[in-house]
């Protein structure tokens, strides 16, 4: 897979403050890329230089092949964390005028306003003003706006703030379709449930630095703790040569868990279990993105994993 965006040693400061300092990433084209860490991290500073609104002290960054310029803005589209619409006008005038400052015919920008004022349920909505809509409802706007003129490469800063599951897995589904179209999706949140979900890579910057990076999958591998969850009616006996058991989490009292000694592996630890106890199943349980991002920020070891975001054996 070929890199869409290709950030080349990024450093960006303001008056004494760095808020990047050499930041490197390459978000393939086609992907949903993650772009995680706490607050004050530098993700804001990397997001407004990509569109332009700022400019790097030095480094690069390259969109396509091609370091970028002023007239790639018109094929990216950026839904900040501070929304902003006009109140006053009307929801269909409103996103018509956004896509024709893309660069849309006002043809073209009709027929996808009410395609995706269809797509949202908010058709009924189109001749309102924009101040009428619900803090829902006008966040779905302002995400038609971000895409309608369907852009090479789509900055979500966190898309989900304020929806409900159900709109959220709507809103999901719908960035999801844009990624199998084509778009390239760079997402930025605190919601780490997301990242699981939506995300195929990510870039953690903590301190004006990217300190973790890599495949969401291969990253929650590479954090596992040898943790195995074992299903069976019986109690678990003791072997310390073999595991230790872990205590039940306070949601699931009736789990049962053991943690690895070194070197030893899941099949020993399963053959030896089943030999002596009726074994029904079992489970490598992988650290959540949630307990990776808070061990990597506080440099704390994350508590065993307290729901099963696992993979079967």
């Amino acid at each position: 897979m070929d890199n869409f965006i290709d950030i080349r040693n990024v450093v960006k400061q303001y008056d004494g403050h760095r808020a990047l300092n050499g930041v490197s990433m390459t978000v393939p084209q086609g992907s949903v890329y993650g772009l995680l860490g706490p607050n004050g991290a530098g993700k804001t500073s990397l997001i407004r230089i990509i569109n332009r609104i700022t400019r790097p002290d030095s480094g690069e960054v390259w969109l396509d092949g091609h370091q970028i310029t002023d007239h790639d803005v018109a094929h990216i589209g950026y839904l900040p964390e501070e929304r902003g619409l006009y109140k006053k006008m009307k929801v269909a005038d409103h996103i018509v005028y956004l896509a024709r400052l893309k660069g849309m015919t006002k043809a073209d920008a009709l027929a996808e306003t009410y395609r995706w004022l269809d797509r949202f349920d908010l058709r009924q909505w189109h001749n309102k003003k924009v101040e009428a809509l619900s803090k829902g409802m006008q966040q779905k706007v302002q995400f038609i706006a971000t895409v309608i003129h369907r852009p090479k490469l789509l900055i979500l800063d966190e898309p989900f703030s304020g929806f409900d599951p159900i709109n959220a897995d709507q809103l999901k589904a719908e960035i999801l379709g844009l990624r199998d179209e084509g778009s390239t999706i760079l997402f930025s949140t605190h919601n780490m449930e997301s990242v699981e979900s939506i995300c195929d890579h990510i870039t953690l910057i903590n301190h004006a630095e990217a300190v973790l990076q890599g495949r969401v999958d291969q990253i929650r591998q590479s954090h596992k703790k040898n943790i195995i969850g074992i299903e069976t009616p019986a109690d678990l006996p003791a072997n310390d040569s073999l595991y230790s058991i872990l205590p039940p989490p306070a949601e699931q009292p009736d789990a049962k868990r053991v943690r690895l000694a070194a070197g030893v592996t899941i099949r020993e630890a399963i053959t030896w279990l089943n030999e002596n106890i009726d074994l029904r199943g079992f489970r490598e349980i992988l650290p959540s993105m949630h307990e990776i991002f808070v061990e990597t920020v506080k440099g704390k070891q994350p508590e065993p994993p307290q729901t099963d975001n696992n993979e079967k054996s």
